[in-house]
């Protein structure tokens, strides 16, 4: 080892690229490998999200309807038949709450959870989330059970 075969740890120098505007010797003086005139030719150009080169761009062409509600509330649902095969698997025992669907992955710790009336349920719950179809609160309470509103 000696200072004649000393060089950098493999990939730890990455600069290869051409040195450009560095004079008309160098063959990349000039334009710099940048062509002649036009947007891309100047310092400071960026392009816009979706430009396609002065032609109308798509987001423009297509046309806009409808009308999205900004304080839309959005609710997780989940149907009865899905509880009654947790209480059927053992995983749901007597109380239903966001804890317990969270940990079962029905529902995001963050989300609003409303209980759906399809299917039917059996077993006597105790369930607590944000809110109830009429149809699912009257199943919940035929079964013996309770529908509490957070």
């Amino acid at each position: 080892m000696d200072l004649s075969n000393l060089k950098p740890a493999k990939g730890s120098v990455q600069s290869n690229s051409k040195r450009v505007g560095r004079g008309e010797g160098s063959g990349k003086g000039g334009t710099a490998t940048r062509g002649h005139k036009g947007a891309k030719s100047r310092s400071g150009y960026s392009r816009k999200i979706g430009f396609e080169g002065g032609q109308m761009p798509l987001q423009r062409r297509v046309p806009k309807f409808g009308f999205t509600n900004i304080n839309r509330k959005d609710y997780q649902g989940i149907n009865l038949d899905t509880l009654q095969a947790m209480v059927d698997e053992g995983r749901i025992t007597d109380t239903v709450d966001m804890k317990v669907l969270v940990e079962n992955g029905l529902a995001g710790k963050n989300e609003l959870v409303k209980i759906l009336g399809r299917g039917e349920l059996k077993a006597k719950l105790k369930i607590s989330v944000h809110k109830f179809t009429a149809s699912a609160k009257q199943a919940i309470e035929a079964a013996g059970g309770e529908a509490v509103t957070l």
